[in-house]
């Protein structure tokens, strides 16, 4: 099982210096092999006798003229042009495979990173030893045990990091506590409605920072380009997304490690993220929440604990349907919160009522996989365990609701 752990680094200025270099020399060399790609690409359209490009190719190419006119790469770590070039092969790989558009150039400021094979690197308690730099320290030590493959230091904010992948043996997680199957409806009033009960409201990062973020871009539009100031209110900008993006982060990885801990089976709304944000009114408070990444984060870890997430089909009307006896609503406006059932009178609360309907559907959906009767619309999908940082067409919004 490979997961990566992302670690900030405390390097000082002649090691940020260094990692800076190297980050521009894994940039220098993706857009060159790029550039290269294409050219013999479209002469081997030409001439199908020409070989294919590949990214083996390119790099025996560039390791035969880069003494003579990059001879600035071999001030940093071999592995950054080498790895540039491996990612490009597999951005290719991907295309073709129509699994990711067509590879772009890297830019500065935006894609400021290198990656080193697991001989080129060694991890020492709180510190990390790099080629032609030496030991680096880091602000925590490795969480996981097992064989190191790769790293990858990045710059994000002015600041560096990086992720460590480590192939384990045993889940990195304990068994969930095994309190039975719990449903979860998000929404944006409350981010997560357990059908338990429980609230879980959310840090709202974007709302809460949001007349900060827009005071420094009208700041940062003011200044002139390419003078000092607007290098400096650019930074300012870019920590300040940051700190929104850690903020809805550990927020989201407190809840999903809470339900986790406890419920081995979680039933979860198919959401239509992308037909959700074409709702203008609520666009940004949708985005704001991270619906996508909670799923994501839910996958995993019960992955990891032995659990499931049972996936409901979005047209399933979990907010319309009564818990207690099926009745089901013709129609139910986003502003109605709560409702009464007109076939037994039960009165609901919209978000606890879609979440109950939801764990029923999990419930069902798992006794069908026991070889039960299991009905309803439910869509069971595996999905491999993302990496773990210690780390939205359709019809219209309102339905994707129930």
């Amino acid at each position: 099982m490979l997961i990566a752990h992302r670690i900030r680094l405390d390097p000082n200025d002649v090691q940020s210096t260094y990692l800076a270099r190297a980050a521009g020399t894994a940039r220098f060399a993706y857009n060159w092999a790029l550039t290269e790609w294409r050219r013999q690409y479209a002469a081997h359209r030409a001439d199908p006798a020409l070989p294919r490009p590949s990214h083996l190719s390119l790099q025996r190419q560039l390791n035969a003229i880069k003494r003579q006119q990059f001879p600035w790469m071999l001030e940093v770590t071999k592995n950054a042009p080498q790895m540039a070039i491996i990612h490009l092969g597999k951005a290719f790989e991907n295309f073709f495979a129509h699994r990711a558009r067509y590879p772009q150039s890297r830019k500065k400021g935006a894609h400021d990173r290198f990656s080193m094979t697991n001989d080129q690197f060694r991890v020492e308690e709180r510190r990390i030893r790099i080629p032609k730099l030496g030991w680096v320290r880091m602000r925590e030590a490795l969480r996981f045990s097992g064989r190191v493959v790769s790293a990858t230091v990045s710059r994000r904010a002015g600041q560096w990091d990086v992720s460590i992948t480590v192939n384990t043996l045993e889940p990195p997680l304990p068994p969930a506590e095994n309190q039975g199957v719990v449903g979860v409806d998000l929404g944006v009033a409350a981010l997560a409605t357990l059908s338990t009960g429980e609230v879980f409201t959310g840090p709202k990062a974007l709302a809460t920072l949001l007349p900060r973020l827009r005071r420094l871009s009208r700041s940062l539009s003011r200044k002139l380009k390419g003078s000092s100031n607007r290098s400096k209110a650019k930074l300012k900008l870019a920590r300040l997304h940051a700190r929104i993006a850690n903020l809805r982060r550990a927020s989201l990885h407190q809840l999903t490690t809470c339900i986790t801990r406890r419920f081995h089976t979680v039933g979860i709304e198919d959401l239509n993220v992308n037909g959700m944000l074409g709702n203008r009114p609520l666009s940004r408070a949708i985005a704001d929440m991270g619906f996508y990444e909670i799923r994501r984060q839910l996958t995993y870890k019960l992955a990891w604990r032995g659990g499931q997430v049972v996936v409901v089909d979005r047209w399933y009307p979990s907010s319309k349907t009564c818990s207690c006896c099926g009745h089901r609503l013709d129609h139910l406006a986003l502003g109605i919160r709560q409702w009464v059932c007109a076939g037994c009178g039960a009165h609901h609360d919209r978000d606890l009522n879609a979440a109950i309907n939801l764990e029923n559907m999990a419930v069902s959906s798992t006794v069908s996989a026991c070889g039960g009767e299991g009905t309803g619309p439910v869509r069971m999908r595996e999905t491999k365990p993302a990496p773990a940082k210690q780390e939205s067409n359709g019809r219209a919004a309102s339905n994707n609701k129930g």
